[in-house]
């Protein structure tokens, strides 16, 4: 499988932050998880995309399936949600219409319509565009673990083309080591039986990957969280 641990982008200063917004002690960066209802004006630092994006222009909440089969990958369902808002003249708001893909490896390791056990599928793919409030939600499964990472899920958003600013951003979203040390104990993770990188030891984590770790609950089995990104445009 390819490496995907190639940085693009940077990680944002808190003084390139407040200069952007033209806002001094404006709290961007506090690491506290964003109401869905009232998204978190908060700057994220770019990844990269990785070999594995495929726009496969598949516009569906629930990415758990392959839509030629119907066949759901197992794993410990996560309910995702972005919380995506504009930054302009100083004021940051919920960005309706963007476009929000979200793409991740099964519980195994292994991702579709990029050869391997994944060929020919379009598993844990997807998009959806934002509501009114800013808001894309996906139901999913806790991403496994490969070798040469962390576990991780990739997402890229990207705004009208016909807006006056059209833009697009990529990145990768992390998850506690100590919530995936018992996700990856239980089944079907356990059989691949692989090691995985802890987030310190991925060399894209050490390059942002602190800003970019996603705040879960935990109701049974099942993960839900919501990730808050604010986009200069």
């Amino acid at each position: 499988m390819n490496s995907d641990d190639v940085a693009v982008g940077r990680v944002l200063g808190r003084r390139e932050v407040v200069a952007l917004l033209g806002l001094a002690g404006v709290g961007l960066l506090s690491p506290r998880p964003a109401r869905a209802q009232a998204p978190a004006c908060v700057v994220r630092p770019e990844q990269t995309e990785g070999p594995f994006y495929v726009d496969e222009r598949l516009d569906r909440s629930d990415i758990r399936s392959d839509p030629r089969t119907g066949e759901v990958r197992p794993g410990a369902p996560l309910a995702l949600a972005f919380a995506v808002s504009s930054i302009r003249g100083g004021a940051c708001t919920p960005l309706p219409g963007a476009v929000v893909d979200v793409w991740h490896c099964d519980a195994l390791g292994a991702y579709s319509d990029v050869g391997g056990p994944g060929a020919g599928q379009k598993f844990l793919r997807g998009y959806q565009v934002t509501d009114a409030g800013g808001l894309a939600r996906f139901t999913t499964i806790y991403p496994g673990a490969y070798e040469g990472r962390a576990v991780h899920i990739h997402f890229k958003v990207r705004t009208a083309a016909g807006a006056a600013r059209a833009h697009e951003f990529t990145s990768q979203i992390y998850f506690d080591d100590a919530i995936t040390d018992q996700v990856l104990a239980a089944e079907p993770y356990a059989r691949r039986g692989a090691r995985r990188l802890r987030n310190d030891a991925d060399g894209l984590f050490r390059r942002g990957g602190s800003q970019l770790l996603l705040p879960v609950t935990r109701s049974g089995p099942a993960y839900t969280g919501t990730f808050a990104l604010a986009l200069a445009v």
